[in-house]
């Protein structure tokens, strides 16, 4: 066909551009994955221990609402409850990542409308894109695969394929949302809203429902890669309903790219001029990022009173397994269970906020390479003051969202608000770190600026599954947020905290001072 000549040429490039991106995100998925059976081993080692386990569970709504229900005490079974829906978002965010960088992201940038002039058919782009999705998941599918076939072949396969179908469905989504929108920044926006939306879905008809039956479980594809029954009776079927979804959405997709000029596209961007008062560098950060920025508030206020609800019923949870009060004493403080779960929540919120100040602070680079920063910088605008506007945004947004976060925790734990709220203010430090870090890479050398994903992944790895598989503490200090207090039950060290905001305040000085003295879009 006419319409993919070009699309292997394509595929081989996509790939070549993401040779770090995929990598990263497949193998911290992966690891998270094939890290947990041992881990259960070890908290639920006897008959006894995971007949409570599945009882507490069954017990307990809010458990269900943020993990799922379990349905065997096997330990492949409760690998696939234990992070299967977390695998199944990671995998998700995946896809929609790579097809809109290589669709949308690629025609805003303009470049898009250079390969096109070839020899290169109408739908190879896109076409190029889904396959890159389909090596990362069919990459994740077979390491999953592989490593848990310990666990029961067919279960780990029925898994495999059900983190890569999810990984592939929103890659479909994120490929009809970018036929939709002007813009990268709102495909990406509006593929994460959907996949907010599947979560919030499955939470709500998992926490009514023992046994996954809720119609709004199966409203939502998260519910689905639950329902599959990995290792616990495997029903093949759900994987038709993936298929069929996917093949639906990618046939929607092919439609519409066939039916629209290249970098136009169905709803345009309204025309201006903008209402609103625009008349500095700042202004224009705020009004480019205030959409990122209120959706990060909102999703971590609700994470904290989600979380928060949950402390009063974890010390019931863990009992009396010592194993189990290790792991969170590990990752949260010597200062009781109570203390300890509410300080390793906060840490794990400050770990996923570095994404949001990644995110944040190469949206910098995004402007640069689309041209967008140069009309500003032709005119009486310097280039520290124009990415001093997008920088306090990062981190003034990342302090923003831990502060929610703090106060969300509050209203579900409903006592001790000070500390609650300090423990997550006090990861801002460690954020901040990474975010500097970003602000480094692309100050001086642009081109290595997406590596700034892999240290954020890096650092979530190691803050999420390092305490679980008692790596030694040499290892957890790479982390910024292993020197951190273990707020709220640890006493406040002021020491660590103002060394860390240092060390970011070097970072971004550095960062702008090759800023300056680089030529732009190199």
């Amino acid at each position: 066909m006419t319409s993919l000549v070009g699309t292997g040429v394509l595929l081989r490039f996509n790939l070549r551009r993401d040779r770090l991106m995929i990598p990263v995100w497949v193998a911290v998925n992966a690891l998270m994955v094939l890290s947990m059976p041992n881990t259960l081993k070890s908290l639920y080692g006897t008959a006894a221990e995971r007949a409570d386990l599945l009882h507490q569970v069954a017990t307990n709504s809010s458990f269900r609402a943020l993990i799922g229900p379990v349905f065997d005490d096997s330990l492949g079974a409760l690998t696939a409850w234990r992070v299967g829906v977390y695998a199944g978002v990671l995998a998700a965010a995946t896809g929609l990542l790579v097809v809109v960088r290589h669709t949308r992201d690629e025609e805003e940038s303009g470049r898009q409308e250079l390969i096109s002039s070839g020899v290169v058919g109408r739908r190879a782009s896109l076409t190029a894109a889904l396959l890159a999705a389909a090596v990362a998941n069919g990459a994740l599918a077979l390491l999953v695969t592989v490593g848990l076939a310990g666990q029961g072949a067919v279960g780990a396969l029925a898994f495999g394929l059900g983190l890569g179908a999810v990984g592939m469905l929103f890659a479909t989504t994120a490929a009809i949302v970018a036929q939709l929108t002007e813009s990268a920044r709102l495909a990406r926006g509006l593929t994460a809203g959907v996949l907010g939306a599947a979560f919030v879905l499955r939470a709500a008809g998992d926490s009514g429902s023992t046994d996954g039956s809720s119609a709004l479980t199966w409203l939502s594809p998260l519910g689905w890669l639950s329902q599959l029954r990995a290792f616990a009776g495997e029903r093949w079927w759900v994987l038709l309903l993936f298929a069929a979804a996917i093949a639906v959405q990618g046939a929607l997709a092919y439609a519409l790219a066939g039916r629209r000029d290249v970098g136009m596209s169905f709803m345009p961007t309204r025309p201006g001029p903008a209402s609103g008062h625009l008349g500095t560098v700042g202004a224009l950060a705020w009004r480019l990022q205030r959409g990122s920025v209120l959706g990060w508030s909102i999703g971590f206020f609700l994470a904290g009173v989600v979380y928060g609800g949950l402390t009063d019923g974890v010390a019931d949870l863990v009992g009396d397994n010592a194993k189990a009060r290790e792991i969170f004493e590990r990752m949260g403080g010597q200062s009781g269970i109570t203390d300890a779960f509410l300080a390793s929540m906060t840490g794990m919120l400050g770990l996923v906020a570095t994404l949001y100040v990644v995110a944040s602070v190469l949206r910098l680079h995004g402007e640069e390479t689309s041209m967008r920063a140069e009309p500003l910088l032709a005119n009486a605008v310097g280039r520290l003051r124009w990415a001093s506007g997008h920088l306090v945004v990062a981190f003034g947004g990342s302090a923003l969202v831990m502060l929610l976060a703090g106060l969300g925790f509050a209203v579900g734990y409903g006592k001790e608000v000070g500390p609650v709220l300090g423990a997550c203010l006090v990861q801002v430090a460690g954020v901040w770190v990474i975010g500097g870090l970003t602000v480094l890479l692309y100050g001086l050398a642009p081109r290595l600026a997406p590596l700034a994903w892999g240290v954020a992944g890096a650092v979530l790895l190691i803050g999420w599954v390092g305490p679980a598989l008692d790596i030694p503490q040499s290892v957890l200090d790479l982390s910024p947020f292993g020197h951190l207090p273990k707020l709220p039950g640890a006493p406040m060290r002021w020491t660590p905290v103002l060394a860390l905001t240092a060390l970011a305040a070097a970072f971004v000085t550095a960062g702008l001072a090759g800023l300056r003295r680089r030529d732009m879009t190199t």
